[in-house]
């Protein structure tokens, strides 16, 4: 099943969080992206970083603290 790993306010980042899962080999998927086109609209649609629930703890390991 997926699960929301985290969500951020443009594509842009969601997508670098995506390529750094996939280079350690966790699938991801973004959820949203398409409705998220004018990055000054973030607050409003989110894009959602989805994983497997089972690769959760894995990828949240690998984000970077904020």
């Amino acid at each position: 099943m997926l699960v929301e790993l985290a969500n951020y306010p443009n594509a842009m980042e969601a997508a670098m969080v995506k390529g750094m899962l996939e280079s350690e080999g966790i699938d991801s998927v973004l959820f949203d992206h398409g409705m998220n086109i004018a990055d000054s609209s973030g607050w409003l649609v989110p894009v959602r970083v989805m994983v497997l629930d089972v690769d959760l703890e894995a990828a949240r390991a690998l984000l970077p603290i904020n």
